[in-house]
């Protein structure tokens, strides 16, 4: 135990035992091995597989958390298709495209929500180029 561990710091959990049903609480960096998060399954080529959290992780004095997937339970990714990589193209152009006068679709989400439009559009802030592909006419150049 190092000096600026506190009780607090400390968790004393079984999680193949939950008891009275409720689920176990982690604090970061202290889940066992055999679980991960969404994020850590997709990293290793998983997804949870329909199979409910186990466990749950705090951080930020549990103002933010995850859920924990058992591993072995897991199963693998689904491969990305054409049809689901046109599917993503298509929903990131509505967010990238900028309905006002340029039309320009940028490597960047809009603040469409908010502001309507791009920068350039909005107030006339000029957008950098390195923010969007240059126009077709001029590739052919």
């Amino acid at each position: 135990m190092h000096a600026h561990d506190t009780d607090e710091d400390l968790v004393d959990v079984d999680p193949h035992d939950p008891g009275d049903g409720s689920i176990p609480v982690f604090r970061w960096r202290q889940a066992g091995p055999g679980l991960a998060t969404r994020r850590q399954l997709r990293e290793m080529g998983l997804r949870p597989g329909g199979q409910e959290p186990v466990a749950r992780i705090e951080c930020r004095r549990g103002q933010r958390f995850a859920w924990l997937y058992r591993i072995d339970l897991a199963k693998p990714k689904f491969p990305m298709t054409l049809a689901k990589e046109a599917a993503l193209d298509k929903a990131m152009a509505a967010r990238q495209t900028c309905p006002g006068r340029c039309g320009r679709r940028y490597y960047i989400c809009l603040p469409l929500r908010t502001l309507g439009a791009c920068l350039e559009c909005y107030d006339g802030t000029p957008a950098d180029p390195a923010t969007y592909p240059p126009a077709p006419h001029l590739l052919a150049a």
